[in-house]
């Protein structure tokens, strides 16, 4: 009876983490997204031409490309945490620096450093990891995907609001939201990691060389490869999605909110709802590949007829299977990675997807040429192509990968 009690116990407070780090992971979405519309903006503003507010996404990009292993080692030598609460006091600052800079180099300097502590994401995950069982891991990542995508709901709107008072005032909006997933961490989230990786070597080797090394990790090394293919050609999308939703179909930023707030609900119902259903019935590797098939041809048939009622009906259809996508991808990483890893590769696979935020709008940006309309729809069909052989690879190389279905059917 005694232990009974004590199970009940366990499942009680692993059920209350959960959420708490899913209500963390929404604010902290809130905090991202509502930058999203501005930061090109207010680069202009500080008269930089579109070259140097490429690099002002890069600098971000390339900073957590660097730091986020490091803060998932570290997460699993020291507690999720204490990391977690280093991760969002740095994004609290930094978009204090950046919501009243006076120069250029001050807000590159607010940009890194939120790059640089900006590996809260992939702690978060390594917490789901902790709390729940390898039959729920799917599910939990959906949740917590869902959790996310509310922001991407909820953010572009407070994003507006901000901008009615300057732009600057959207990331002092974003920097209060992160104070109070900051103070939730603190006083709410208890320790997850039970068991902390022991220290044989050098204390200040935080795992840099990872990066590299963590591409042979058994059956994680692969994953790693795939999604930062996946997040390459998906980038691709997101940077071509907008210019051709306005330029080629010729509708307006309310229209394209309305696109963002549609997408984002979806994305939700999916995540909860979706993923539970799919993951009863289904192997974690099967809804991955449905994920990639529906994406790759969603890409393709987008810029086929420009015509905004047939594109909205292929991107909804898009909006739902490609929800499934990363919650399939960190489940795998998950499962496949061992207990006292599973900071260290959840922050590789964080750290891979940040670079590939980088290459993508580049990649895009030289495919369009601003007096030619239809170079816009390039992109489209590149994030296609290259979506369907990375479909390709992750069929090819599956048994490498391949874990048992998240429940017996």
């Amino acid at each position: 009876m005694t232990r009974l009690l004590e199970q009940s116990f366990v499942v009680a407070s692993m059920n209350r983490t959960f959420w708490i780090i899913a209500l963390i992971s929404l604010i902290n979405s809130l905090s991202l997204t509502i930058l999203i519309p501005v930061i090109y903006l207010y680069g202009r503003q500080f008269g930089l031409n579109d070259f140097q507010t490429s690099l002002l996404f890069s600098a971000y990009s390339v900073a957590q490309f660097f730091a986020t292993p490091v803060i998932g080692k570290l997460s699993d030598r020291f507690g999720r945490k204490p990391l977690l609460v280093i991760s969002l006091l740095g994004t609290v600052v930094a978009n204090l620096i950046a919501g009243t800079a006076s120069t250029a180099g001050v807000l590159f300097f607010a940009r890194f450093l939120d790059g640089i502590t900006g590996g809260n994401a992939s702690v978060a995950q390594a917490v789901i990891s902790d709390v729940t069982t390898p039959e729920n891991r799917a599910r939990g990542f959906g949740i917590n995907g869902a959790a996310f995508g509310l922001g991407f709901v909820l953010g572009p709107v407070l994003s507006l609001l901000a901008q009615q008072v300057s732009l600057g005032a959207a990331f002092l909006v974003s920097g209060a939201i992160a104070l109070i997933a900051l103070v939730v961490t603190i006083f709410f989230l208890p320790e997850s990691l039970q068991t902390k990786n022991v220290v044989t070597g050098n204390l200040f080797d935080l795992g840099l060389k990872n990066l590299i090394k963590g591409l042979a990790f058994p059956k994680v090394g692969i994953l790693l490869i795939i999604n930062f293919l996946i997040g390459t050609t998906f980038t691709i999308f997101t940077y071509a999605f907008q210019p051709y939703f306005i330029q080629v179909l010729h509708q307006t930023n309310e229209s394209l909110t309305l696109m963002f707030l549609t997408f984002g609900v979806l994305s939700v119902l999916m995540q909860t709802l979706g993923v539970s259903i799919l993951t009863k019935k289904f192997n974690l590797v099967y809804i991955l590949f449905l994920g990639l098939f529906v994406r790759s041809t969603s890409f393709l048939l987008m810029p086929i007829w420009a015509n905004v009622f047939y594109f909205v009906g292929v991107s909804i259809v898009y909006s739902l299977f490609n929800s499934l996508v990363q919650p399939m991808i960190n489940a795998l990483i998950s499962l496949n990675a061992r207990p006292e890893d599973q900071g260290t590769a959840l922050g590789l696979n964080a750290s891979y997807l940040s670079i590939s935020n980088a290459f993508g709008p580049v990649i895009a940006g030289m495919l369009i040429r601003q007096s030619n309309p239809a170079t816009y729809s390039y992109p489209l069909y590149l994030a296609g192509i290259l979506t369907f052989g990375v479909l390709v690879l992750a069929i090819a190389t599956r048994k490498r990968y391949q874990v048992q279905p998240a429940i017996p059917a």
